[in-house]
């Protein structure tokens, strides 16, 4: 690991360069390079150095993802401190009915002894890919951003904003949906914004949820509760994605504690005994953010800066790890026939692959949110008959289970747990 300055002005000219050192951007480099150690890979973050141990929450990785960072050799490091997802439900009611009837539940198992789905710490699942990125001599470059690029016919320019220059044949982008790097890229995006924000926190709670994940469909928004592994203490602890109307997020996350554990607890309940707040709730803004081009000459999006997503499916983060194993799928089968790894025709084939499933998960999300999102009658009336039928056909329920883990469709091979 790197703190910049010296070190970047010194280095000699590079194959790829990823921008962001997420978890998406991690798992990009160690990929690539994993698969081709002739290539020369950096990662460059503008973020402080060590500002990824702060963040204190969780992520629900698939059963594919999970395969993937086995074949990254990281998820034997995650995996004591992960938590099996092993039953989800899915409610449909009001925060003021007495009752709230099951109408969707799912086995959380894709195949024997293997969960659709695990919560993982983001800082656990950070910390494993850095080690593993250091272990394969991946350089990562923090404190520092890109200030711009110049693309060229044999490769492209990077300019950091301390001064230093580092050349490449391949710039990754996966410096978040706010991407600097696509705008400078001059991609544009399709971009609305919901009117709602995801609260998230983790709450304690006084008995065991024995690895059930639960999402109530409220009227303002979806209310999911996802278990975690119990503290050191052995406190029982889940991870909350709460989303409400902005007006309100702002004002429960800003307000009084009495009052935001008073409104937790009406959508949490009481089925696992009492509940306190263990963190401090953060909100954010949601919206719908899809890249119309997921390329341009030299460059590739990934991640958050290729899509942002509605949270109601929990599919995000599982988005960007399916552009991670297609890009590095693409680009080493690209270097080993002896291609240019940043000529936009090896790209293309990466965005061909990417794009449609992107666009489609963006869609579905954005039609499942307008869908359950309100309390309007006979909406509620068709939604509920829907979930009914799909509970009582075992062969939809398995279509939907191998969605959720992301064993589906036209799958690059990392997420099968095959090496590139």
């Amino acid at each position: 690991m790197v703190d910049g300055k010296a070190d970047a002005k010194n280095r000699t000219a590079l194959d790829i360069l990823v921008a962001g050192a997420g978890y998406v951007g991690l798992a990009a480099a160690v990929s690539l390079k994993q698969a081709r150690p002739s290539l020369a890979v950096a990662v460059v973050d503008a973020a402080p150095a060590g500002i990824w141990q702060k963040d204190g929450r969780a992520s629900a990785i698939a059963a594919a993802a999970c395969r993937m960072l086995d074949q990254l050799g990281v998820w034997a490091e995650i995996a004591p401190e992960a938590q099996a997802i092993t039953e989800m439900i899915v409610t449909d009611s009001r925060t003021s009915d007495p009752v709230r009837p099951v109408f969707l539940t799912f086995d959380g198992e894709v195949a024997p002894g293997e969960a659709f789905a695990h919560m993982v710490a983001n800082r656990d699942l950070n910390g494993a890919l850095r080690r593993r990125a250091e272990t394969l001599g991946i350089d990562i470059i923090e404190g520092v951003a890109v200030s711009a690029f110049d693309v060229n016919g044999a490769g492209i320019t990077v300019h950091l904003a301390d001064g230093a220059t580092l050349k490449a044949r391949l710039l990754v982008a996966a410096d978040g949906v706010n991407s600097k790097l696509r705008d400078m890229a001059g991609i544009k995006t399709v971009k609305w914004e919901y009117g709602q924000s995801g609260i998230v926190c983790t709450v304690a709670h006084e008995r065991p949820h024995n690895g059930r994940a639960e999402e109530h469909f409220l009227p303002a928004g979806p209310f999911a509760t996802l278990p975690l592994k119990p503290g050191k203490d052995g406190t029982n602890r889940s991870s909350i994605v709460w989303v409400e109307r902005s007006q309100d997020a702002e004002k429960l996350v800003d307000g009084d504690d009495l009052v935001f554990e008073h409104e937790l607890e009406q959508r949490f309940g009481l089925k696992l005994g009492e509940i306190r707040v263990a963190d401090r709730p953060r909100a954010w803004p949601l919206g719908l953010t899809i890249a119309r081009d997921f390329v341009a000459p030299r460059i590739a999006l990934a991640g958050d800066a290729a899509h942002g997503i509605h949270p109601i499916a929990g599919q995000g983060l599982n988005l960007g790890f399916k552009d991670v194993a297609a890009l590095a799928e693409v680009v080493v089968e690209a270097d080993r026939l002896g291609q240019d790894v940043g000529a936009l025709d090896v790209l293309e084939r990466y965005q061909q692959w990417r794009r449609f499933d992107t666009l489609q998960m963006g869609i579905t999300t954005d039609v499942l949110n307008r869908l359950f999102s309100n309390d309007v009658g006979p909406l509620r009336a068709v939604r509920d008959i829907g979930l009914g039928l799909v509970e009582r056909m075992p062969r939809l329920k398995d279509f939907f289970i191998r969605q959720a883990s992301g064993l589906s469709g036209n799958t690059p091979k990392l997420l099968k747990g095959e090496a590139i």
